[in-house]
């Protein structure tokens, strides 16, 4: 039985640990609500964006663009595997790394693009340390949106991928953040904006009227492709960070609820034990008083 001693330098371990996780999960409270402001921020655009591919989609006869064409027959799958840069947050990354880990033993050659260092060292372990990689934690996620955009395209149009698949979480709700996986290009027939995640809810709207496009619909949807592709990412980018923050915060408050009824438990069996010794000790003297009483 471990003494008094190490049960109170136990305890008061688990105190300062408490302290830890307390104040993590309050930053993570705090860091979740601007990650859900800055989604907002975007939610217009992501609308007007929307709205105009649904129309162009419905316009449109033919377009001569390489996202509208399959990949390179034989080309591996190009993968942007999106996880957070820290840890703390349950099984989070580990859930991501493992929708990834079973699509390369499908796909043996997949090409991968990792954001965020969770991902990175992921690939790392499997043998791929050349490779893209970016951080989720950017300070201008626009700018590294569009990177990987320009990256991937690239790789995509040379013909050094077939496909770009895209692996970032869903934030169901603050208790639910699961993985999902999405094929991005090539756009096809039955592939809507709304299944590649560029649709808001709000954007199911119908539109205001009829719209003209100049100089030509396919024109209009040849630039505003790339676009889409770009906005998919930054827009993966915020719901991860949002996804990771609501992870962390849970984790944080169970680990912050686990220390406090271990130090409830080891308080208990420390004054036990502490009332055990003085036991010990009164049973000793009154012995000892007895002894030389005889």
């Amino acid at each position: 039985m471990a003494s008094v001693r190490d049960l109170r330098d136990r305890i008061k371990s688990l105190k300062n640990t408490q302290q830890i996780t307390k104040a993590m999960k309050q930053v993570a409270a705090a860091k979740i609500r601007r990650a859900e402001a800055v989604q907002k921020q975007a939610r217009p655009y992501a609308d007007t964006l929307a709205e105009m591919l649904r129309d162009l989609l419905q316009n449109v006869r033919s377009v001569d663009h390489p996202f509208m064409k399959p990949g390179r027959a034989g080309a591996p799958s190009g993968v942007i595997l999106m996880t957070a840069d820290k840890g703390l947050a349950g099984a989070f990354n580990s859930n991501l790394v493992q929708t990834a880990e079973t699509f390369r033993r499908a796909h043996q050659d997949a090409v991968f693009y990792s954001v965020g260092i969770k991902a990175r060292n992921a690939i790392r372990r499997w043998g791929k340390a050349d490779h893209a990689t970016w951080v989720l934690g950017a300070p201008d996620k626009i700018r590294t949106a569009r990177e990987i955009s320009e990256r991937v395209s690239a790789d995509f149009t040379n013909g050094t991928i077939g496909e770009i698949v895209l692996i970032s979480p869903k934030l169901i709700s603050m208790m639910s953040q699961k993985p999902e996986r999405r094929t991005l290009v090539p756009i096809t027939g039955e592939q809507s904006p709304e299944r590649s995640g560029v649709l808001s809810e709000r954007s199911e709207s119908k539109g205001k009227g009829a719209v003209e496009f100049s100089p030509s619909p396919e024109f209009v949807l040849s630039r505003l492709i790339p676009k889409y592709l770009e906005f998919t990412i930054y827009s993966a980018m915020l719901e991860t960070d949002a996804a990771f923050f609501a992870a962390q915060l849970v984790a944080m408050s169970n680990a912050t609820d686990n220390a406090g009824k271990l130090i409830r438990d080891l308080t208990i069996v420390m004054n036990n034990a502490r009332q055990a010794a003085i036991t010990k000790e009164l049973l000793e003297i009154v012995a000892g008083a007895e002894a030389l009483a005889g």
